[in-house]
C-alpha cells in the first residue's frame, strides 16, 4: 500500500526534521529545481537497501507522483519499511505555493527560491 503526504505536510515535517525528503528525479532535474533539504536518489540508479536510516520517516518524491510510486514498490520488493510519498509531486509542492531552488546553469549558483 502506498502511503501519501500532501505538499503541506511534507513542508511541516521537513521543517520540524521529522522526514528524510527522497528526491528519485534524475540528476539534471535536481539541477535545475529542487525542494530545499531533499537529497537526490534517482530512480534510474535506486537502491531501496542505500537509503538513509537515521530514525526520521523517509518520504520520496519526484515530478508528479508515478517514480515516487516505483520506488515505493522496489522498497516493497527488497523488504524495505518505506511506504510514502508526496501526492503529486513538485509540481504540486509550486502549485501550493512552497519554494524550490533553482541554480544557474552556467555558475551552479542559487540564483532563485520562491
Amino acid at each position: 500500500m502506498i502511503n501519501e503526504m500532501t505538499p503541506a505536510a511534507v513542508a511541516e515535517a521537513l521543517h520540524n526534521h521529522e522526514i528524510v525528503l527522497i528526491d528519485v528525479r534524475e540528476p539534471h532535474e535536481y539541477g535545475a529545481e529542487r525542494i530545499h533539504g531533499a537529497l537526490l536518489f534517482p530512480l534510474s540508479a535506486f537502491d531501496p537497501a542505500s537509503l538513509p536510516v537515521d530514525g526520521r520517516k523517509v518520504v520520496f518524491h519526484c515530478g508528479s507522483g508515478i517514480r515516487s510510486a516505483k520506488a515505493i514498490h522496489r522498497c516493497l520488493v527488497a523488504e524495505i519499511p518505506v511506504d510514502t510519498h508526496m501526492a503529486g509531486g513538485i509540481q504540486a509542492w509550486k502549485r501550493a505555493g512552497l519554494p524550490v531552488v533553482r541554480l544557474s546553469p552556467a555558475t551552479g549558483h542559487v540564483v532563485d527560491r520562491h
